[in-house]
């Protein structure tokens, strides 16, 4: 049976337009302001460049159709989110930025039609950001959700919160957050844990410091967020009472794989910047392309690349067929994080002094996608999770077997 990796017309199309959108009215702006959005306007700039996306009729290509976005799959929304990429600016521009994107993605399958209305609808439509809040300080929730510490506890008509979380993306300025919080068992205990929804205005919820990270271009920050007495009805529970950190799963593997889109299309601008550079810097004879060392990190890249793709491909086929994908969306993570980060130094290392410069985008591309190999997982802990399962299926077919 044939395998079909083209993309329909309409994506196609849409790719092509955001392409020479992020090209002509993104990609100025982030080199003026060396990728940080903070110093290019913030949130101001955010409502310039979404308005200029709606304009183009480029604007939350992932959002449902009803809520005024274009509807589009995993699959469909690779080449999309990777031309946006291609500027760090980008996935702000058509609101496909962390943690918005991902925040959307969830509310659209787990939301009551009260808290779409209330939640969904403005953050699909640009007019306010989000912050999903769970990780936590030591001892508390990081790359172990199990250690979850923060507690709700039933209250007069709803709950009540307290603890604190850190490395909250876009919490300064959001419009709402996404709080996780223990309502059974202990930390270290499996499960027992509750998605509650809270606009960012309620008493008892309180941003502190911004903590001071290599990228620049999350809209938001990084930051520390207390819940002290949090008081919110039983209207705000998202899903049902305990299942919280299965519900995670609806939004960790696609924002997993978007991050990869968009990162990927980071680190292809990265590569056509050196490989432009390599095809004219003339040296020893020739130029710099000619020679079989600079030739084989041109080489490399591309493998990079066209490896990077298909793991993705793979990884969105099967979360479009309604799999868990969990196997899939921890390779395609593990291994996108280090080859993105491997293209982008080698384009450094093929430009000599100007990659370490600002009069090329490279170091400010390099500084924002280290992180990535410990956003969203680090990368020990995605092998652990896939050995885990290999090996956990070698022990079922040998007691199969017996």
């Amino acid at each position: 049976m044939a395998i079909e990796l083209s993309y329909p017309s309409e994506v196609q199309t849409l790719a092509e337009r955001t392409r020479t959108f992020i090209r002509e009215r993104v990609l100025p702006l982030e080199d003026a302001h060396d990728g940080d959005i903070t110093a290019a306007g913030g949130d101001a700039l955010r409502v310039e460049l979404q308005q200029a996306a709606r304009d183009a009729g480029l604007f939350a290509p992932h959002a449902p159709v009803e809520f005024g976005g274009h509807g589009l799959g995993m699959s469909d929304r690779a080449p999309v989110f990777e031309e946006a990429g291609y500027s760090l600016f980008g996935p702000t521009a058509l609101n496909i930025a962390a943690p918005d994107e991902g925040n959307v993605h969830m509310l659209a399958h787990i939301a009551n039609p009260e808290q779409k209305q209330q939640y969904l609808a403005p953050l699909a439509h640009g007019e306010v950001r989000s912050a999903f809040a769970m990780s936590e300080p030591a001892p508390g929730a990081g790359s172990d959700p199990s250690a979850l510490s923060t507690r709700a506890v039933r209250a007069d008509g709803g709950w009540r919160i307290n603890g604190c979380k850190w490395f909250i993306t876009g919490a300064d300025g959001a419009g709402f957050f996404i709080i996780m919080a223990r309502t059974s068992g202990e930390p270290g205990q499996r499960g027992g844990a509750t998605m509650f929804l809270a606009p960012s205005d309620s008493p008892g919820i309180r941003v502190g410091r911004h903590l001071d990270t290599l990228d620049r271009s999350m809209i938001g920050g990084h930051c520390e967020v207390f819940f002290e007495d949090l008081l919110i009805p039983d209207s705000a529970v998202l899903g049902a009472v305990d299942r919280g950190f299965e519900y995670a799963q609806v939004r960790l593997g696609p924002a997993r794989m978007t991050h990869v889109m968009r990162w990927l299309g980071a680190a292809r601008r990265g590569h056509d910047v050196a490989v432009a550079h390599v095809a004219q810097r003339e040296g020893y004879g020739g130029t710099l392309g000619d020679l079989g060392m600079i030739q084989k990190m041109v080489a490399d890249n591309e493998i990079d690349i066209a490896a990077t793709r298909a793991l993705l491909t793979r990884a969105c086929w099967e979360l479009d067929r309604g799999e868990p994908a969990a196997n899939a969306t921890s390779i395609a993570k593990t291994f996108a994080a280090e080859a993105i980060f491997r293209i982008i130094d080698r384009s450094m290392q093929m430009c000599g002094g100007l990659g370490v410069s600002g009069d090329l985008p490279l170091a400010r591309l390099s500084r924002e996608v280290r992180p990535f190999r410990i956003y969203d997982g680090p990368s020990e802990v995605h092998r652990w999770a896939i050995a885990k399962r290999a090996v956990g299926a070698a022990k079922r077919s040998l007691r199969d077997s017996r």
